[in-house]
């Protein structure tokens, strides 16, 4: 969920943007994707409630309630009140620009927050002339797979998912650091720069971005740096796609299906298995049954040693998982 989502027209309308030479030492042209290529620096904590919003998008609706509850189910991870304010107080102060050749609009993504006191929640508004930009993202996350982008904890991690999946069908892209620098939010518009040495870049931002896309994403990554004279000048980004496609989160599934879907894996149950049973059933019919095999179990009228494999033998019975032969 990157510079993000009010630049999500012209990236489906390409050909209004102008081509590029991305390096005068590369002179592979492209058309700008100003999604993974824009300038901004988002924490982890600003993205995941930017995808919560998306997750739960729909049609002329513009102001979304967000459990923290829900992140921790979706995403894996807990955010507490201080972070999640201090986050949409960061999105609320940033302007965003859309250029065209016939005009340069500047926009803000949300109008309003409010922090529901005592239920755990808070809920966002969006400015209305955002909207379309949304749904432009949401309609082209597949290809990012929100789930993969959720997992990485790292904002950098998340930024260069996004990066080499726009790059995914050549297998690598060079850059120089710099560029990639300026992309990723390490060098401000006054020059700034983080991680200036080349071994705090490789250690703080490439080593933990590769770590997490590698773990939890569809793709892997690998990055090779080179010199030009004494200094470290470019940085390739190598991509493998060949690795296991992840089951993404389905946009057309409503949030507490996943959340069901979440809570059927902590049980041991796969993905494949959660979703044909969260596809049935219902979720208080899951939590019944839990609760009366408990019971059963503390008053030691069943005894289970493989309980996940108990639970698969619920539901094949039930007609609800298939019956191996």
């Amino acid at each position: 969920m990157f510079l993000l989502l009010v630049f999500i027209y012209l990236y489906n309308n390409l050909d209004i943007m102008e081509l590029m030479d991305v390096s005068k030492n590369d002179k592979l042209i492209y058309q700008h994707n100003v999604i993974t290529s824009g300038r901004y620096d988002y924490s982890a904590c600003m993205l995941d409630i930017l995808f919560m919003v998306l997750s739960c998008l729909k049609k002329d609706k513009l102001e979304y309630t967000i459990h923290v509850h829900d992140i921790e189910a979706i995403t894996g991870r807990k955010w507490n009140l201080k972070q999640l304010r201090e986050a949409t107080e960061s999105i609320g102060s940033r302007m965003f620009e859309i250029e065209t050749p016939k005009k340069i609009s500047q926009l803000w993504l949300f109008s309003k927050v409010d922090y529901l006191i005592g239920t755990g929640s808070f809920s966002v508004k969006l400015n209305d002339e955002a909207l379309p930009y949304f749904f432009e993202l949401k309609n082209n996350f597949t290809a990012l797979q929100l789930k993969s982008v959720l997992n990485c904890s790292s904002k950098y991690a998340k930024r260069l998912y996004g990066i080499a999946c726009q790059w995914r069908s050549i297998g690598s892209k060079r850059f120089e650091i710099e560029e990639l620098k300026k992309m990723l939010g390490l060098i401000d518009k006054k020059g700034n720069e983080q991680f200036e040495r080349i071994s705090q870049f490789k250690e703080y931002v490439l080593d933990i971005a590769k770590k997490q896309i590698n773990e939890n994403s569809d793709i892997e990554i690998d990055f090779e740096l080179k010199k030009k004279g004494r200094s470290f000048e470019w940085v390739t980004i190598h991509i493998n796609s060949q690795k296991f496609k992840q089951l993404e989160i389905d946009f057309e599934k409503p949030l507490n299906v996943q959340k069901f879907i979440s809570k059927l894996v902590t049980y041991g149950l796969n993905q494949e298995q959660a979703e044909l049973i969260a596809g049935k059933e219902k979720e208080k019919d899951f939590d019944i049954l839990i609760t009366e095999l408990n019971e059963k179990i503390r008053q030691r009228k069943l005894k289970i040693d493989n309980s996940v494999g108990y639970l698969i033998g619920v539901y094949q019975k039930k007609g609800i998982l298939p019956v191996k032969n």
